[in-house]
């Protein structure tokens, strides 16, 4: 890809705020609404040019469109101009801001600085504290924001083009107003997602999307046990004062998305609380993020006067003075932080190794428990587990397209799996030499996947404690003992120099037959993709079948479940000539969100059941 004299790439887009994109689209015409997606399209294959905070798009010999974005970010409609005789009422304005990535609602300003205080609640509420009832218009919002909601998952992602996306934005930027932030977000994630759909982007997942619409259906699914505070949250999150730490580097990530790149270093202080030094920046080019995430890797840390990169933190320590945290545990860089890098400690060393001491089985519990809470405010690497592994190698597995990395974790069989997919990446390349030495011990540090089975995405990987039998891997001296696996790639050198004799290791159990949940996540993620007129058919087909095997397996709620989705799906009103009436959707939403929060409930039990296992 070329690049111009700023040295952004050519054909990357700067991100436009949420609000810009539903003034613009709104403002359309009915005719014109109906060639927006064709004209997206287009747009997004023309060339664009950076001059400063300035991206440009020759449309013809005449018309020129023109995006300022002060920071990357195009924050109102007025930034959008085009000289074409129809604007600002054109399509090309539009369909620059549909082709546009989003902004997070929170921005990155890329340094880690701290924003400027927020009139909103902390961002973590005083339990105890009385909270006062939704007022009547921010119940209107909700309710007008489900009504959106529910109108985007019927669609499905072939029906919820831009002018779908635009009203859930517009909705969303209407309960943003009112102080509804957390609904807000969720609404603005949706679009993003299906976004990701629709272009067919790498990082796209069809359960990230199913999992977006679950999440906003219900938190704007208000009854009487409804927390106002879960709906209203933070513009931003809030950074506090906590004083002096002494910081010990555990092992950096990347960060890759749609829409942005970077690194988060992890790093755990004296009293065991895991935190976050990162740098993200958005991007425009998803085929760049990689790289990318790279050279944020390679460069300093933003923190007072320290010369130390994030890759050395990795490894390393730091000292704060004046330090501040948000409560998912990201560091702050303000004016008042002073840095200066210390010597940092093997994960077999005080104070680090105590986060190998707790049992599986309560981080696993730590870990499902804080899939529940929003976001924002859970507690930093609460999903993160802190294993001592011995490998088994790779085996095939019902269900999966290719053998996984097992590895015995106190007498459990755990799946390793890369932790992204990408292929510039160093996680699957990694992955793929140490499934070929089988008995190979190793400290760990993943992510949890719930699944019917132990499953872990890893993150990082040092030699074992030297207490134990079996090989351990023979890391260089500037490695400091440890790899993160998304950044630092494994050498056969760095494995034990002989095949390993895998006698001796322990045997993969064999994996115990699994209820067929399958048959109610399958139609729950159809609808994700063809809405409901495509669920409606599918289901009518082969609903009455599905219903009794699972009836029969022992998930009779299941089966009632679908019976329920299915009669929703197919409830709607036709008039004489057959065509279906308008439907505002919420019952059939309604449906599809109790399938999905059954679902979710017992994939939790049953991960929690899989790992105390053992």
């Amino acid at each position: 890809m070329t690049e111009n004299a700023t040295g952004a790439p050519v054909g990357s887009w700067p991100a436009v705020s949420a609000e810009v994109v539903a003034e613009v689209v709104s403002a359309l015409s009915e005719r014109l609404r109906k060639r927006l997606d064709g004209a997206t399209a287009k747009l997004a294959a023309r060339p664009v040019v950076r001059a400063g905070d300035e991206w440009t798009v020759r449309i013809d010999e005449e018309a020129v469109l023109v995006l300022r974005a002060p920071g990357g970010t195009v924050r109102a409609a007025a930034d959008v101009r085009c000289t074409c005789l129809l604007a600002p009422g054109c399509l090309h304005r539009a369909a620059a801001v549909t082709a546009a990535p989003l902004a997070d609602p929170e921005t990155e300003t890329g340094s880690g600085a701290e924003p400027p205080p927020a009139p909103e609640a902390p961002a973590v509420p005083d339990a105890g504290a009385a909270e006062e009832p939704l007022t009547p218009a921010e119940a209107e919002a909700v309710h007008r924001l489900r009504r959106a909601a529910a109108h985007t998952l019927a669609a499905g992602i072939s029906g919820a083009g831009s002018v779908v996306q635009a009203e859930l934005l517009r909705t969303a930027h209407q309960a943003r107003l009112l102080g509804l932030h957390r609904p807000a977000a969720l609404a603005t994630t949706v679009v993003t997602r299906l976004r990701a759909a629709r272009a067919a982007e790498p990082d796209h997942r069809l359960a990230d999307l199913a999992a977006a619409h679950r999440d906003l259906l219900d938190a704007t699914t208000v009854t009487a046990a409804t927390d106002p505070r879960t709906l209203r949250g933070t513009a931003r999150q809030t950074y506090r004062e906590v004083g002096s730490l002494r910081l010990y580097g555990l092992f950096a990530e990347p960060v890759v998305t749609a829409t942005h790149a970077g690194v988060a270093v992890w790093t755990v202080d004296a009293d065991g609380t895991l935190a976050t030094v990162s740098e993200v920046t958005p991007h425009g080019d998803p085929a760049e993020a990689a790289r990318l995430a790279r050279a944020a890797a390679e460069r300093p840390l933003r923190l007072g006067e320290t010369s130390l990169t994030h890759r050395d933190l990795a490894r390393g320590g730091l000292i704060l003075q004046g330090a501040t945290r948000t409560a998912s545990g990201r560091l702050g860089a303000g004016a008042g932080v002073r840095a200066v890098g210390a010597a940092g400690a093997h994960w077999h060393q005080p104070p680090v190794a105590r986060l190998w001491e707790v049992p599986a089985g309560a981080q696993v519990e730590r870990a499902l428990r804080a899939e529940r809470t929003p976001y924002e405010l859970r507690a930093a690497g609460s999903d993160l587990l802190f294993l001592d592994v011995t490998l088994l190698g790779a085996r095939t597995v019902p269900g999966s397209a290719a053998p996984l990395l097992f590895a015995d974790c106190a007498g459990l069989p755990v799946a390793l799996l890369a932790a992204r997919g990408h292929p510039r990446l160093a996680f699957a390349a990694n992955l793929a030499l140490l499934a070929a030495v089988p008995g190979l011990r190793l400290r760990i540090v993943g992510r949890l996947e719930r699944a019917a089975h132990p499953r872990l995405h890893l993150l990082a990987a040092a030699p074992a404690p030297e207490s134990g039998p079996g090989p351990s891997l023979a890391l260089p001296e500037a490695y400091r003992q440890r790899v993160s696996l998304g950044f630092d790639a494994l050498q056969h050198a760095d494995l034990p120099p002989a095949p390993v004799d895998p006698a001796g290791a322990p045997p993969a159990a064999d994996l115990a037959p699994q209820p067929p949940l399958h048959l109610l996540a399958r139609p729950l993620e159809q609808a994700v993709t063809g809405g409901r007129s495509a669920l409606s058919a599918r289901l009518a087909r082969s609903a009455a079948g599905e219903e009794a095997h699972l009836r029969t397996a022992g998930l009779a709620t299941a089966g009632h479940l679908l019976t329920a989705l299915r009669a929703a799906a197919a409830d709607q009103l036709r008039d004489t000539f057959g065509r279906l009436r308008t439907d505002d959707h919420q019952a059939y939403a309604t449906a599809w969100l109790a399938a999905a929060a059954y679902r979710e409930e017992l994939a939790t039990a049953l991960c929690a059941a899989a790992w105390s296992a053992g």
